[in-house]
């Protein structure tokens, strides 16, 4: 009970690529990128696995954005072709790259990652890719001309992925869907159907991401804008919970979301976020237990999956080291105080 888990992204280390940014360019170029970019790995894997998390990552040492990093071996992408976007209903604007044709994987995106990690942890592995809405509120199209086709183009790909993942031997395949807290009728009109589509035919765990963001300037200055308690989870949990995805995840640690929304996901497992990765304050054990047991008010243990509330590849190294760590200590308060060892 309580198996523990991480959202997503850990920082790079220094070496590897400029720290505590999105986007940041590597440090490393050929096949001294790709070698620098295993060992990034390995030492997140195994810093995890000290921790005594229980579902690892590679946290997404191999990629230089959540998205991005899946889109730059996807055709019909021009990134050459960058155009100014709002993110996020204009929340913030990045230069993005341009869909100008038709899309295609002309070959495995995330499989040698995926083997590397495999290789070199016993723990359940988990592997994430960006969800369909998510990847069409971070480039521009200038082919389908409604994000809804373009997003079923996008969670075709993302299937042919997932399977290779699952033959790899990953055994919980997490998509990503900041987007789902921002675009609530549009998660019921077509976002839950471009899930399914992307997890078509998996047998392994599946997974949906849902958060509200970074802990970067622009998402800390939205949240101050949604009152006293933030109850978008609310508009999608219910139609979440009669989709076909097996865990839904959301942000509690330092949040004004009521952990009462859990409650809407009764036939889920829910990825609670016992840790705030908007603050570089590091959680002791207690307080991440006190989430935990405040979330089991509303999940049973066995439901529960204490994890991060988002990812952390903005935080400085030695945070995100003292979070992971704080996340497997208060798991282990919490199962002692449950009389599960």
């Amino acid at each position: 009970m309580l198996r523990t888990t991480i959202a997503g992204s850990l920082p790079k280390p220094a070496w590897l690529a400029e720290p505590e940014a999105l986007w940041a360019p590597w440090r490393l170029a050929g096949d001294a990128l790709i070698q620098g970019q295993r060992d990034a790995a390995l030492v997140w894997i195994k810093t995890l696995e000290a921790a005594g998390i229980d579902t690892v990552g590679e946290g997404e040492q191999f990629r230089d954005h959540f998205v991005h990093g899946f889109l730059r071996k996807i055709g019909g992408i021009d990134w050459n072709r960058m155009t100014p976007m709002g993110i996020r209903a204009d929340r913030y604007t990045a230069e993005v790259p341009t869909v100008t044709g038709a899309l295609s994987r002309n070959g495995s995106v995330h499989g040698a990652e995926a083997r590397f990690a495999r290789a070199h942890t016993d723990h359940k592995l988990k592997f994430t890719l960006p969800g369909p809405m998510t990847i069409c509120d971070t480039i521009a199209d200038a082919h389908y001309g409604k994000r809804a086709d373009m997003a079923m183009a996008f969670a075709a790909l993302l299937n042919e992925e997932a399977r290779e993942l699952e033959a790899i031997g990953v055994d919980v395949i997490q998509f990503d869907e900041p987007a789902f807290n921002v675009f609530m009728d549009e998660v019921k009109d077509w976002g839950i159907a471009a899930l399914h589509r992307a997890i078509e035919g998996l047998s392994c765990t599946t997974a949906v991401h849902i958060c509200y963001g970074y802990g970067i300037e622009a998402n800390i200055a939205w949240k101050k804008t949604l009152g006293s308690e933030w109850r978008q989870y609310e508009e999608i949990f219910p139609a979440l919970n009669e989709s076909r995805i097996g865990q839904v995840s959301l942000e509690c640690a330092n949040s004004k979301v009521p952990l009462s929304l859990i409650g809407l996901l009764k036939d889920k497992e829910v990825m609670v976020g016992a840790i705030d990765v908007a603050s570089l304050d590091i959680e002791t054990p207690e307080q991440v237990a006190a989430t935990i047991r405040g979330a089991l008010e509303f999940v049973d243990p066995e439901r529960m999956l204490p994890c991060t509330n988002c990812g952390m590849a903005p935080l400085p190294r030695r945070v995100a080291e003292g979070k992971i760590a704080a996340l497997g200590a208060g798991a282990r308060l919490m199962r002692k105080e449950l009389g599960g060892g």
